[in-house]
This record gives structure tokens, sequence and C-alpha cells, in this order.
């Protein structure tokens, strides 16, 4: 499924979270968006049409992104995470296959059309990229690599015009951390940590997507930028 006016921006784990928050502030400032997730969608928003994509399947990933011509810019939200089950090695792989081999996948298919269009790749990195996490191997292991694909494909896809940068969001409060906020030893000890003493908010990400996918970014690539209330300065 495809907006009747083809989107410039496409936003994977775009049904909530950091994903809609985006999605959402890149319609506002008057792009088209297609918006993709698994489970329920959410009804169409102004500027937005949801559609349901598994990153994990790849020849539906090349299907979705293949009509998209005027694709311009590319953010590759989606997640998973599931704690202890962790260290599972199974669950260990199904992790990584959604968080970082989902995301190769996406701007692997994406690649050709945003070379065309001189666009721009946002991929959504954490903390958790630079600090490691007992009970989240996988997560962990994920975005670290997402930091490391983000540099290689910032050098691979230069000659192409393609810029490639990621943002690596602190605390967030989405759902996925819903366990943490409700947590009052957890969420102090986090908050403790965090020089701006608050959970950040899906909407703290939208400002930095936006410039990172604009032109006021246009020889910015391969960068890293914290979005995380000062916690990786502690």
């Amino acid at each position: 499924m495809t907006p009747r006016s083809s989107p410039s921006v496409f936003v994977t784990g775009a049904t909530s979270g950091i994903g809609q928050a985006i999605a959402r502030g890149f319609a506002k400032a008057g792009e088209q968006v297609l918006a993709v997730g698994i489970g329920t969608l959410p009804p169409a928003e102004n500027n937005i049409t949801y559609a349901s994509l598994d990153v994990v399947d790849g020849v539906a990933v090349a299907a979705m992104i293949a009509p998209l011509k005027k694709l311009r810019a590319v953010v590759n939200a989606a997640g998973v995470i599931r704690r202890q089950a962790e260290h599972d090695p199974d669950v260990f792989q199904q992790v990584l296959d959604v968080n970082l081999t989902g995301t190769m996948r996406v701007c692997t298919a994406a690649r050709a059309v945003l070379g065309a269009n001189k666009g721009a790749i946002i991929n959504i990195a954490s903390m958790l990229s630079f600090f490691g996490g007992g009970v989240v191997p996988g997560y962990s292991a994920s975005k670290g690599g997402i930091v490391q694909l983000t540099k290689s494909l910032a050098i691979a896809y230069a000659p192409d015009g393609i810029r490639v940068n990621a943002i690596a969001p602190g605390w967030i409060a989405t759902p996925l951390t819903g366990s943490l906020q409700e947590d009052p030893a957890r969420s102090e000890a986090i908050l403790s940590r965090t020089p701006m003493a608050r959970w950040g908010a899906p909407e703290d990400l939208v400002g930095p997507a936006l410039f990172l996918a604009g032109a006021q970014a246009g020889f910015v690539t391969g960068a890293v930028l914290n979005v995380d209330g000062g916690y990786a300065a502690m």
C-alpha cells in the first residue's frame, strides 16, 4: 500500500513511539510520509499513510520501496527488545535480524532511489550502542552494530550522493521502556544519571531527524548524534 501522492519520506517502526513521532514531525513539515510497522496500524493522518511491513522480510521490503520514486529520506526506527530472553542465542539472533539486519535490508532497497534524489538515511541507534546491557545482549549488540553500519554505509554511499547518519536516543518514554518507567528504583537510577533529570519524549527526536535529513546537514555524514539529556556525558 502506498499513498496517492508519492511519499518523500519512509519511516520504519512508525506505528508507535520514536518512529511515529518522527513520521509525524516530517508530515507536519509538509512531507508526504509512508510510515510502516507491524501489528495494528493507526488510521491515516494528514500527510501520513500507514502500511504493514516486517523488516525481516527482505522481499517485502524491496517491493514496498521500489515504487517510491520521490523518496529522499529514510528513517530506520524498527526495533525490538526481549531483555533476559536475549541470552538464548535464537532470541539473540531474532533481535539482530530486526534491529540490525532489518536496517541493512531497508538501506539496500532504498539505495538506488535515494541516490537518484541525493537523499539521506537516518538510523536509530541507542545509548546501548556505547554501554553494555547485561539483560539485553542482543539489543545492545544490534545497536552497537547500527553505529558501525551507519559509518560504513556513509563511506559506501557517499559516491551516490547519499548521506547516512544516526541518532542515539537516551532514555525515551515509549512502550519499549514502559517496564523501566514503572519501576521506581530503575526510573530513579536513570533520572539521577541524566543531567536534564527527565525522561525524553519521542518528540525530542523530531528536530534532530529533520536536521539530519535537510540541506543544513548537507556536509554531515557518518555522524552519530546523541539525544539523551546529557546521559552519555556522565
